[in-house]
Parts: structure tokens; C-alpha cells; sequence
């Protein structure tokens, strides 16, 4: 993995990084080793600030969803994550499927479906790096 993120292809953001610190677990022994500022890229920049100001603002205006969702999934980095990967043009890489009628709880796909991200599981991510087992 060291050598896909010195190649530019496996990164993430910082707001993932202090998620996995209150985990305070084996991931986050692991990624407290790795040179932060290369795996874990900043979302100050006035792009990625807009297109997360986008993502907040199709999350609230949608009826849809319940408040308890909304509240949920802006709560936390997935909301960071879709909007840096609009801005960088990457692939978001999550376990979690589709459920575009689900009231309560706002899903990774769903929300990069409506932004025109591409997203991906894991077992694609190794695929397309040519991971084997």
C-alpha cells in the first residue's frame, strides 16, 4: 500500500485520519506510522470548502432523508471525503451499497451518484491495483 499512496493512486483526507484517532485501536496504531501529510490530504481549499457546501446543501433540501440522517452523515467525514474526491476527480473507495430510497441513513454511493463521483469497494480497489490474496 506504502508504494500505491508514494504513486498518487491510495490517499485520504485528514477528517478520516481524526476519526480513526478516537478509535484509539490496531487501524489507528497503523496509520499513526504513516507520514500524515502524505496519506491524508487537507480539505481547507476553497474546492473542496464549495463542493462540501454543495453536499450539505443537497443533504438538508432533501425531504427525503429524516433529520436524524442528516444530522448523522454530515456529522462525520463522509460528507469530506465525497467533496475532496469532486474536487481531486478521484474514486471514492467504501464497503457500503447503494439504498437510494433509505429515509434513514444517507449512503456514500448515494451521495456520489448524485455528484458524479465515481466510487468503488475494496475488493475492486485491489483488482485494479492488481492485489492478489
Amino acid at each position: 500500500m506504502r508504494k500505491e499512496n508514494v504513486n498518487g493512486n491510495i490517499f485520504s483526507i485528514s477528517e478520516i485520519f481524526e476519526e480513526l484517532k478516537q478509535g484509539n485501536d490496531g487501524l489507528f496504531d497503523w496509520v499513526s506510522n504513516l507520514d500524515k501529510s502524505k496519506w491524508f490530504l487537507n480539505v481547507d481549499d476553497e474546492i473542496t470548502q464549495a463542493n462540501f457546501g454543495n453536499i450539505v446543501n443537497w443533504v438538508m433540501e432533501n425531504s427525503q432523508f429524516k433529520m436524524t440522517a442528516k444530522n448523522e452523515f454530515l456529522s462525520v467525514a463522509d460528507p469530506w471525503l465525497i467533496a475532496k474526491a469532486m474536487t481531486e476527480n478521484h474514486i471514492v473507495v467504501t464497503q457500503e451499497k447503494s439504498a437510494p430510497q433509505s429515509k434513514r441513513k444517507i449512503y456514500i454511493p448515494d451521495v456520489c451518484s448524485q455528484f458524479n463521483v465515481p466510487y468503488i469497494d475494496t475488493v475492486h480497489l485491489l483488482r485494479n491495483l492488481g492485489g492478489s490474496f
